[in-house]
């Protein structure tokens, strides 16, 4: 019997989520800092995010099926230890390379933050599990929109090396808290860990609705990657000519996105997934209208971007809801194929935007965005796509235990 979160292991793992993945985005603010302190270009310096990214996917793949495996106290725990310990030989670092070799570890390290959300689904009370990966998504969403502000003014305040020792001092208060509080007994998966990393190919043949989740949330993420590269490259062009601090500032209309999960998360428990993925997915798409038409007016700009990244997230919250919920014994293992794939997906618009931009402009990146947006929807209302647990659902589970 799975046990539940205790009073406040929610919010706990919420912080956690928040401060874990941080650490991928912190250090960009000061990257020019360290180029000059390390004596190398910008350039090798602007490989420490790709290091980080790396390091996550990785950790999405190897790391994440654990949470089948170990107790939640201690695979948060060890694994928040681990990235005290990289960002601490970050810190120190002499050169370039060692500073890259410990990026790979601190996005490895960092994917404690899906841990989270898995760890949340899989042990909230009956009827809770949309509103526990909610709560753990809005964590995740508020790291990732301050994690610039703080890294900088925290580089600004300390200096880079100090910044770095300050969220591992974060890192190590958040394993602490790890072990004291979340549920120490370990889950018995009919497999052991080899056998579950074999086992995660066969996953997305077998279970129709996991490659329809994978195949949506690609896509919105797509649109979602492909949207913010080509927006930071449109503005700091004339005849916008904005500075970095002025482009970065419209990160914070992604505040709706996290305001907004919380509700997410109830409408996941009470109404069909599907539902739920197919308004968010369509708000995110009315904010691209609104960016299609140009960038010159702010107010306009600011109030796309709010709708797009409210759309986006609350998706992404009911869509990952929905895969832990095709069997939650299994959940790490799911997570594990829908993740790696969908960062995978979303590093292609990532890739994308710069030429697409040029070649297109910005309208034509923004209709690009929303033909995936509206294929996204496509792919979720179709027959089979994600809905309420039913018959097929009990097919699915039996594949998985296969």
């Amino acid at each position: 019997m799975t046990r539940h979160l205790p009073r406040g292991g929610t919010l706990l793992l919420a912080v956690i989520a928040g401060t874990a993945i941080a650490n991928n985005y912190a250090v960009q603010p000061a990257l020019g800092v360290v180029a000059a302190d390390l004596r190398v270009s910008p350039a090798v310096i602007g490989l420490v995010p790709t290091a980080a990214l790396v390091g996550c996917t990785v950790g999405f793949a190897l790391l994440l099926p654990l949470t089948d495996h170990l107790s939640p106290g201690r695979l948060v725990g060890t694994q928040l230890t681990a990235l005290a310990a990289a960002l601490t030989v970050a810190a120190l670092a002499p050169d370039a390379v060692v500073l890259l070799s410990a990026y790979v570890l601190i996005g490895a390290a960092a994917s404690v933050a899906a841990q989270a959300g898995t760890i949340a689904g899989r042990h909230a009370r009956p009827g809770r599990r949309g509103a526990g990966v909610a709560v753990v998504a809005a964590g995740m969403s508020a790291g990732i929109l301050l994690s610039r502000l703080a890294g900088g003014a925290l580089t600004d305040l300390l200096g880079w090396r100090w910044m770095l020792l300050v969220f591992a001092g974060l890192a190590l208060l958040g394993a602490c808290a790890a072990v004291l509080v979340l549920p120490r007994r370990r889950p018995h998966p009919d497999r052991g860990y080899r056998a579950t990393l074999a086992s995660l190919p066969p996953l997305l043949r077998d279970v129709a609705p996991l490659r329809q989740a994978v195949a949506a949330g690609g896509l919105w993420y797509f649109a979602f990657t492909l949207i913010w590269v080509a927006l930071a490259l449109a503005l700091a062009r004339p005849p916008h000519a904005l500075s970095p601090t002025a482009i970065g500032l419209y990160s914070l209309a992604g505040l709706l996105g996290f305001t907004v999960l919380p509700l997410t998360g109830r409408l996941t428990d009470r109404y069909a997934p599907r539902a739920v993925i197919t308004a968010s997915v369509l708000a995110a798409a009315a904010g691209v209208a609104l960016l299609a038409t140009g960038l010159g007016r702010p107010l306009v700009t600011a109030a796309g971007l709010a709708l797009f990244d409210a759309g986006c997230f609350a998706a992404q919250a009911a869509n990952q809801s929905r895969v832990i919920a095709l069997d939650p014994g299994r959940s790490g293992s799911l997570s594990s194929v829908y993740l790696v794939l969908y960062f995978t997906i979303g590093a292609a618009g990532t890739a994308l935007a710069a030429p697409l931009l040029a070649v297109a402009g910005w309208r034509g990146t923004a209709c690009a965005a929303m033909g995936a947006l509206l294929l996204a929807v496509a792919v979720t209302v179709r027959p089979g796509g994600p809905h309420r647990p039913s018959r097929p659902d009990l097919t699915a589970r039996h594949r998985l235990h296969r």
